[in-house]
């Protein structure tokens, strides 16, 4: 099973990391092939999979707090049924009350 570890990349990094794979392995590709060093395709390789596994935690990161959330809503909608229709009815009520004078 994998180790799960706390996220160091932001998703900015790790788009900007896999921006910049996107930009060598294109140059790989046009480029000819005789100008590569030999270990250039593995290296680009071996950044791929750690920016691969980069995206993962962070998706799993996300994943677990989005879980969190959603669990600990419902938790708090069940044990405040009323209260809860009464925020939704005011909150309903509010939107329909902006949306209709945004119409006119």
């Amino acid at each position: 099973m994998k180790n799960h570890r706390e996220i160091h990349h932001t998703p900015k990094e790790i788009a900007t990391e896999l921006q910049g794979l996107l930009a060598e392995a294109e140059a790989l590709i046009s480029g000819p092939e005789a100008a590569h060093p030999d270990g250039a395709v593995d290296s680009l390789r071996l950044r791929f999979e750690s920016a691969q596994e980069h995206l993962a935690d962070a998706y799993a990161g996300a994943r677990k707090k989005l879980v969190d959330g959603a669990k600990s809503t419902d938790a708090a909608i069940r044990a405040n049924p009323y209260q809860s229709l009464a925020i939704a009815l005011g909150v309903g009520v509010l939107l329909g009350v902006l949306v209709g004078r945004r119409s006119k």
